[in-house]
């Protein structure tokens, strides 16, 4: 009896469980799911009908938004940006992160330190000071401009999150490499990253939604349409098309889409990365 009793407040703890986990999941669906519907409406019917199934798929919005809207060069232009921002971030923050780990040598706590205590600085209290220092370089308006403070913005948090997870790795198996003639570098490279690729997954999607969704930098930065992101991109569209909602709907699906794929191929990853944290805690 006491047995059927255990086994029923089992199943009803279940079943509330997945109750507020559904409920949780369809509250953060719906708002996607009314976007991408609203965006194959008309401007007609948008405001008649508030169905999630259009009666007729008008997919000329996204034609429309992204010729006329210029969302093609935004979009190309946010995909370079991403994937040049994290490459830089992944490449500085990984041997960064080991040395800081592994290497002893004289100052490393207070550079450490350091780089933790940029995390503290807000990003927009910097931008004035960024502002002056790119313009006498003059990247003021340029890719690279935008590109390489992004890249020192992300580092204190890649380096950090690295630093822990390879604090954490076996020594051991690094000792084993070295006694068979590995170097330093072929430890990093053959032992380090592919242990370490949880950890490497996680710091990518962090920085790639960052640099995504980055907004006031390039408001300060580029005056060059054809140099915009995606979100500064949508914004201008956003003023050109303002009573025109489904073509905003269609334009803003098209930044939401590239970043939900990026996470789904990531998530793997990330579930790991968590895990192993929290096993390590």
């Amino acid at each position: 009896m006491k047995m059927m009793k255990y086994t029923l407040r089992d199943i009803a703890s279940g079943v509330s469980s997945h109750a507020v986990l559904l409920l949780a999941s369809t509250c953060c669906i719906f708002p996607f799911l009314w976007m991408f519907a609203s965006s194959l409406k008309t401007q007609r019917t948008i405001f008649k009908s508030m169905s999630l199934w259009p009666g007729v798929f008008n997919w000329d919005n996204y034609i429309v938004a992204w010729t006329r809207g210029g969302f093609g060069v935004y979009f190309l232009n946010s995909v370079f940006y991403t994937a040049a921002v994290v490459a830089g971030i992944l490449v500085v923050s990984v041997p960064a992160a080991y040395a800081f780990s592994r290497l002893k040598f004289k100052g490393r706590g207070a550079l450490y330190v350091a780089f933790l205590a940029a995390m503290m600085i807000p990003i927009p209290g910097a931008f004035v000071a960024l502002y002056v220092l790119l313009a006498k370089l003059n990247l003021v308006n340029t890719r690279l401009g935008y590109i390489l403070p992004q890249i020192t913005i992300g580092l204190p948090l890649a380096i950090y999150l690295l630093k822990t997870f390879f604090d954490e790795m076996s020594q051991e198996i690094e000792d084993s490499a070295i006694v068979d003639g590995c170097s330093p570098l072929g430890v990093l490279c053959h032992v380090a990253l592919p242990l370490a690729k949880p950890a490497i997954g996680v710091v990518a999607i962090f920085s790639a939604l960052a640099v995504w969704n980055e907004y006031i930098l390039a408001m300060i930065i580029l005056q060059d349409s054809a140099k915009m992101p995606l979100q500064r991109g949508l914004m201008i569209f956003q003023g050109a098309h303002f009573t025109e909602y489904p073509l905003l709907m269609a334009g803003i699906t098209l930044t939401v889409i590239p970043i939900l794929v990026m996470y789904m191929l990531m998530q793997r990853y990330v579930i790991e990365g968590v895990a192993a944290s929290a096993v390590k805690g």
